[in-house]
């Protein structure tokens, strides 16, 4: 059970750093509102982990030494060792999903490579049907604990005291750059404008980006500036709904980052982190990195440059 101590421990919320694009936090759908205990069957270092990554911002930075450096309690090992009892709890996955090359181009591949999380625990069916595009019943794979509790009506989260994702998305800009600091009627008035860019597929932390990149030594109206920056920016509407098809996308094993189908990933950890009996490389314990493929190479270069014994 968590040790209530540690989660009071967290640190206070601040600027966490954003992934390069292409990376970092995706909140998966349907997830249940917050509530206290929501990670109180898990071990105390995982549950302050999750407590931690729950309050991050979407397409926050979600490597192990990031996180390291964002607490005062765990270094990293410590932390890939939480993120892996996450992922085999059902709160997290690794996933990279090849993207549609843009701008009328017919060739090349490009893969983003993101880290889904889920307050509520999932199983591996749920996380296999997201993974191929669909979003499956959200009380299917809840705890039973949650499966008992009444479901929060569809309204709950639209009513007018729960800020919309393009209003969130605006009223953080001042914590990005405070030259750009708007206030509560600029992102009123910016919401629209905003929200167009999210229904054209581009997400809010790309948003944030686009906004406060470039900045002028001094922006005298934040409020006009990010509007313009909204109408002149705009990217195209998104194609017809026959090339907006899924792409092809692979989990990936939360601790070595292989990649695989999920019913090869259970609890989104290969067999040898998993530690399964007999797949565990000599001389590596079970829960720790497996040695890449390039750690294997350099380390054999190593013992042929070695002076040999006359």
């Amino acid at each position: 059970m968590a040790d209530g101590n540690l989660i009071a421990a967290l640190p206070a919320r601040a600027a966490h750093p954003l992934a390069k694009p292409g990376y970092g936090k995706r909140s998966a759908p349907d997830q249940a509102p917050p509530r206290a205990g929501d990670f109180d069957r898990l071990h105390a270092r995982a549950a302050y982990l999750a407590s931690l990554i729950d309050r991050l911002d979407e397409n926050a930075a979600m490597d192990a030494k990031t996180l390291a450096k964002a607490q005062p309690l765990y270094g990293q090992q410590a932390v890939r060792s939480a993120l892996n009892e996450l992922s085999a709890a059902g709160h997290l996955r690794r996933v990279r999903r090849r993207v549609v090359p843009g701008d009328g181009a017919v060739t090349g591949t490009r893969w983003v490579f993101l880290t889904y999380w889920s307050r509520t625990a999932r199983d591996d069916e749920w996380w296999a049907g997201l993974l191929e595009g669909g979003v499956p019943d959200a009380s299917a794979s809840a705890p039973e604990s949650e499966a008992r509790t009444p479901a929060e009506p569809p309204s709950a989260t639209t009513t007018d005291d729960r800020p919309s994702t393009a209003r969130d998305t605006l009223a953080r800009l001042g914590l990005h750059d405070p030259r750009l600091a708007l206030s509560a009627a600029d992102c009123a008035a910016l919401e629209e404008p905003a929200a167009e860019w999210l229904r054209r597929g581009v997400d809010p932390g790309h948003l944030t980006r686009v906004l406060v990149t470039g900045l002028p030594e001094h922006v005298h109206a934040p409020g006009a500036f990010v509007r313009r920056r909204l109408v002149d920016k705009l990217p195209p509407a998104q194609p017809g709904p026959q090339a907006r098809s899924a792409p092809p996308a692979l989990m990936e094993c939360t601790d070595c980052r292989v990649p695989g189908r999920p019913e090869a990933l259970p609890g989104g950890l290969c067999r040898a982190c998993r530690g399964d009996a007999g797949t565990v490389p000599p001389g590596r314990t079970a829960g720790t990195p497996a040695m890449t493929v390039h750690a294997q190479v350099d380390r054999l270069r190593a013992s042929v440059r070695a002076p040999q014994p006359c």
